[in-house]
């Protein structure tokens, strides 16, 4: 990907009906409204070394974080990462209980000439599943590149995620509710993608909105149910949420208390766990340098303004939004409903860049370890709608 040291992005043409292989391979729903984004045509080309540094990049900045966190996450610590405090509580447990299983998240690494950085962890509700899992290894064939290298385990990492999952909490019944926020057709499909590798794992799966389930805290309907059928409904011991952390302790106190109590009795397990969020937290970027400064894989972050170039993120800021790029001056902005937000301030990189001025970074999936690698580009600032792009390994 990298030419002679400079950060120049090499393209392949990478063409073919990646709608009809993926709906071939009965995924159908991996090209509706939830990959919309995707885009067939080219591919970026890496090589065999630069593949194996990324994933070992995620391995290595995992590690870090798990070995920095305070073992008994101290008032002080959780107040600097500014996790909300009516989730101290279940953050506390979770971390404390090792059935509770991180089943994956998302590092944004930037590729540079002295190997890759942290950009940040997207710990908690990470997307780009789909696209990830199933669309580029399909574009392969639709390019007539069957026997062409790609980095793209995420699906399989998946699956044994869930198998050590449910192995963990043998005493539930493996019966898995998937949920997302129903206006988000996005979401619906990420949740279907792992609701499948659920299903290889052993667990009875089964997706809905948010909005649609039920969850009783007392008598013999203690537990999180959702309907199945027509006035059929289930109790699901196990649940996933494509639902931040930090937003149930916003805006669903109530909901989150209930989590916490049923959590607390063994009622129900929760993925990604509430000790996600410490990972989560763009504080705990400024944290990680603290511990390992000058380590090769981060960038200088800080809680307060930084010299030189930076680009000023919130905690918990989502897709792009409210990010600044400050050089002595404002540079550029996006807008976003997270100004308010606490701020950290992390020295600018930049990212690599095409013959046509798009900029790439690299998304590297953990699922138990690195196992996927696939690119967002953008002229300018990368969101959530910047271009996927897939990615062929050579040599």
């Amino acid at each position: 990907m990298l030419n002679n040291g400079n950060a120049t992005v090499r393209l392949a043409t990478h063409g073919g009906d990646v709608e009809t292989a993926v709906r071939g391979l009965g995924w159908d729903w991996c090209v509706e409204d939830g990959c919309a984004n995707y885009v067939p045509g080219e591919a970026v080309i890496i090589s065999e070394n630069e593949a194996d540094k990324l994933l070992e990049a995620a391995d290595t900045i995992y590690d870090m974080m798990v070995n920095a966190v305070p073992d008994t996450l101290p008032d002080e610590f959780l107040k600097i990462l500014a996790i909300p405090e009516n989730l101290w509580q279940l953050v506390r447990q979770s971390w404390n209980d090792d059935r509770q299983w991180h089943l994956y998240g998302r590092f944004d690494l930037v590729q540079t000439s002295e190997g890759p950085k942290l950009l940040e962890f997207n710990a908690d509700t990470a997307t780009s599943i789909p696209e990830t899992a199933v669309v580029q290894w399909a574009s392969l064939a639709a390019a007539g590149k069957k026997d062409a290298n790609q980095y793209s385990g995420l699906y399989e990492a998946l699956v044994e995620q869930f198998k050590a999952w449910r192995m963990l909490n043998e005493d539930l019944a493996p019966a898995l509710l998937l949920t997302y926020i129903g206006a988000s057709a996005e979401d619906e499909t990420n949740c279907s993608v792992l609701a499948q590798a659920a299903r290889e794992a052993g667990f009875d799966a089964h997706v809905c909105p948010v909005e649609e389930i039920s969850i009783s805290t007392e008598g013999a309907e203690k537990g999180v149910w959702a309907q199945i059928e027509a006035e059929q409904w289930q109790q699901f011991p196990f649940l996933f949420k494509l639902l931040p952390w930090e937003q149930i302790a916003w805006e669903e106190p109530e909901l989150l208390e209930s989590l916490t109590l049923l959590a607390r009795t063994r009622t129900v397990t929760i993925a990604n766990p509430a000790y996600t969020l410490l990972f989560q937290s763009k504080g705990m970027l400024a944290w990680l340098w603290k511990a390992y400064p000058y380590h090769p894989l981060l960038l200088e972050t800080d809680l307060e303004p930084i010299s030189g170039k930076y680009i000023k993120k919130p905690y918990y800021g989502r897709e792009g939004q409210s990010v600044q790029v400050v050089d002595k001056i404002q540079v550029a902005k996006t807008e976003g409903e997270y100004d308010a937000q606490p701020q950290v301030y992390q020295r600018w990189c930049d990212l690599p860049e095409d013959k046509n001025g798009y900029t790439y970074q690299a998304g590297v999936f953990w699922a138990g370890e690195g196992c996927a690698i696939g690119f967002r580009r953008e002229k300018g600032i990368i969101t959530n709608l910047s271009q996927f792009v897939p990615h062929v390994v050579e040599g």
